[in-house]
């Protein structure tokens, strides 16, 4: 059976994005537009994650927590997990690796946490847009113990991609899967650089905005709609 799907998304948490990607915003958005699982992938946090979490499951509609991290090369991951348990507590490592700088509203956005009923409940004091001290291997060695998948963000891009700033996918990290932006087709890209043929691959928003979110464009085949399931597709290590 296939389901429709869309693995990065953010909330009004990430600074770069819209301060109407509020939990109950999102999940309508993502329900209106035929989606039947979505990731929130905000940038260095996951302290939206519960909201949006609360909000979907009386809604029908999966999400798999998440984040998008940035490592000290400046590359971005898309870091999955099952439980909201083990990104918490990722989270916090996260947060703890980034610098003390603070964020500037007026440069860089309002990063807001939200309740269940899109309400502001408090703001991130650290600017989550800067990188971590977690190399590209940390993170996939800690995502990995707390059960979790790593899956190189927007590989195809200019900036924050693994190839462009690593210039290869290292083979011990033994990535599955990586994630091409909408704007690429894949068999292009394939033909471009036939060395990501050995990958799967999955095409996310990246939204900032509501209606950036995906439409029913990106289907991953599933015999039954579970996250056992859905991690043992994207990431075959187990």
């Amino acid at each position: 059976m296939e389901f429709a799907v869309d693995f990065h998304i953010h909330t009004a948490l990430s600074p770069c994005g819209d301060d109407d990607m509020t939990p109950n915003n999102i999940v309508n958005m993502a329900l209106l537009k035929g989606l039947d699982i979505i990731a929130v992938t905000d940038h260095n946090s996951c302290e939206n994650l519960p909201a949006v979490m609360e909000v979907a499951k009386e809604n029908g509609l999966m999400v798999i927590p998440g984040m998008e991290v940035q490592t000290k090369e400046e590359v971005h991951i898309i870091c999955l997990f099952r439980k909201l348990e083990s990104a918490q507590k990722f989270g916090e490592i996260v947060y703890n690796s980034l610098p003390n700088i603070k964020n500037k509203e007026e440069v860089f956005g309002r990063q807001l946490i939200i309740d269940s009923s899109d309400n502001v409940t408090g703001k991130v004091e650290k600017l989550l847009l800067a990188s971590t001290t977690l190399s590209v291997n940390d993170v996939f060695v800690l995502v990995r113990g707390l059960g979790g998948i790593c899956i190189p963000a927007h590989v195809d891009r200019a900036g924050f991609s693994i190839i462009t700033n690593l210039g290869f996918i290292p083979p011990a990290l033994k990535v599955k899967t990586i994630e091409i932006s909408k704007k690429n087709q894949p068999e292009k890209l394939m033909d471009k650089w036939g060395f990501l043929k050995k990958y799967k691959y999955i095409i996310s928003s990246d939204a900032h905005y509501l209606w950036d979110i995906n439409e029913r464009e990106f289907f991953i085949d599933l015999e039954c709609l579970t996250v056992s399931e859905l991690f043992g597709k994207l990431d075959n290590l187990e």
